[in-house]
């Protein structure tokens, strides 16, 4: 009957506990662990006692639901930490920072909280900061860190009236590296293991702390680097938006002149000249046949004549209409057939119908169209030939136009440099960016190749004013191209 009742309480109440035995338990899904020591000793855990704790520490006035904030600083020498633990408890609670960061906090005064700082801690000076709550009665805060270097050296910080009470109304007091003159000092109230408290009977262990390494694009510096970038950026498009707003206005302003100055040449010069023509023709029908005065007059209305071709030229380089692609090859076709018109030299045009309509820009065609008439002139001055193949295509990105003759030919090789044909050629088209090619044999006619990267001429006069400058200045200097004679029909 005993056997049976001692069996069923040991059922019950389990098995007894062995004097010296621990027990483990989880407080705060694995936040930490808890070791209930037996007895009165805590020297069993190691190299700790209550020596390695201060007192409890309080304000001078111990008050129902207090907040108090504790501060002190430690310097920690140049070396290697071998091992850094810190041993808290406060009645009633309290809430551990280091260098600011929050390192843990609890609530129950009767254990002891252990946290290892060795990661944490380096050499220099470090703010170690309490904030403490006392709902009623009896109020305090007991704490022990102990630092051992390598070399051997100990560093301890015990809970004294070395601790600083921090004022309310302080920002970032946790941080601050260098205490105020207006901060009091803490009062000790009792030793470790004193009245009311007594000795705790468990050391909660906290997981071991790890420095926080912050990813470089979530610190400070870098999010001020990107703003600064940002910054740059924003003034860098403002003015380039700026300069762009600019160049859009003085090309329109530009265009209107253009436009203008076209008008007035062709409603003003070209009316005048017309009627010089006019007059010529009416003074020189009124003289005899064979007359010496006859001829001057015929002279005077062929130069005439000249000049109004000459306009037209000038009219279509200068009118703003015909700043394209389209207009450009529709204007060389009828130049080519014009000029070999009164030649034996039959024009064969072989044109790609889809020609684009986008803008071709006043230099890059001037200086194309004087090198497609200084290629013309050569082939009816020089090639003998009776047909000429005029070919223009779009190819890639960029306009080609080719002309091939079925002339006598010659050796490249062996041109006179007397003659600035091909030279000039190569030069206007060296100026906006183009490409020059001649092949020919003797006896096997001609081929000359002009070509124009749309690629490269938007790379050269994107940018405000230097470029087009440049090659302006190049085809002004180059406007000594031979002029063929043509009928006035140019369209303007």
């Amino acid at each position: 009957m005993l056997v049976t009742l001692a069996l069923a309480c040991t059922c019950l109440l389990g098995p007894p506990k062995v004097p010296g035995a621990t027990d483990t338990l989880t407080e705060r899904e694995g936040a930490s662990v808890s070791t209930n020591l037996p007895g009165d000793s805590l020297s069993e855990r190691g190299s700790w006692n209550f020596n390695d704790l201060g007192g409890w520490i309080w304000a001078p006035e111990i008050l129902d639901r207090q907040t108090c904030r504790f501060w002190n600083a430690i310097e920690i020498p140049p070396g290697r930490i071998s091992r850094a633990r810190l041993r808290i408890t406060a009645d009633n609670e309290y809430i551990l920072f280091l260098d600011g960061h929050e390192l843990g906090r609890d609530a129950e005064w009767r254990h002891l909280y252990e946290y290892d700082l060795t990661p944490l801690l380096s050499p220099g000076r470090h703010v170690l900061a309490v904030r403490a709550y006392n709902s009623v009665k009896e109020a305090g805060l007991a704490l022990g860190l102990s630092i051992r270097m390598e070399d051997g050296r100990l560093i301890r910080v015990k809970s004294d009236s070395t601790w600083r009470l921090v004022p309310d109304g302080v920002k970032n007091w946790e941080e601050i590296s260098s205490p105020s003159s207006e901060w009091r000092s803490a009062r000790v109230i009792a030793p470790f293991g004193g009245q009311p408290w007594g000795k705790p009977g468990a050391i909660n262990l906290v997981p071991p702390l790890q420095r926080i390494v912050i990813p470089f694009w979530q610190t400070d510096w870098f999010h001020l680097t990107v703003l600064a970038l940002m910054g740059v950026l924003a003034v860098v498009s403002f003015r380039l938006m700026t300069q762009l707003a600019l160049r859009t206005k003085e090309k329109e302003l530009l265009q209107r002149e253009r436009a203008r100055i076209a008008r007035d040449i062709h409603d003003d010069l070209g009316l005048h000249v017309t009627q010089l023509v006019l007059q010529g023709e009416v003074a020189q029908s009124e003289l005899p046949p064979g007359s010496k005065t006859r001829g001057q007059f015929e002279h005077m209305c062929e130069d005439a004549r000249e000049a109004l071709r000459a306009m037209d030229e000038i009219l279509w380089a200068i009118n703003p209409r015909r700043d394209t692609f389209r207009e450009f090859v529709t204007y060389v076709c009828g130049y080519a057939q014009k000029f070999l018109k009164h030649t034996p030299i039959q024009c064969v045009l072989d044109v790609e119908p889809e020609i684009t309509s986008a803008a071709f820009d006043l230099p890059l065609r001037r200086n194309l169209l004087l090198a497609v008439k200084e290629a013309l002139n050569n082939v009816a001055r020089h090639s003998q030939a009776t047909e000429l193949h005029l070919k223009i295509r779009w190819q890639g990105h960029g306009l080609v136009v080719t002309l091939e003759d079925n002339g006598r030919g010659f050796d490249p090789d062996r041109a006179s440099t007397e003659r600035n044909g091909l030279t000039n050629m190569a030069q206007r088209m060296s100026e906006v960016g183009g490409n020059f090619r001649v092949s020919s044999q003797p006896g096997k006619g001609c081929r000359v190749e002009l070509s124009m990267p749309l690629k490269q001429m938007r790379r050269r006069f994107w940018w405000p004013g230097r470029e087009v400058k440049s090659s302006l200045t190049g085809a002004e200097k180059n406007q000594d191209c031979s002029r063929t004679p043509g009928d006035d029909t140019t369209s303007m």
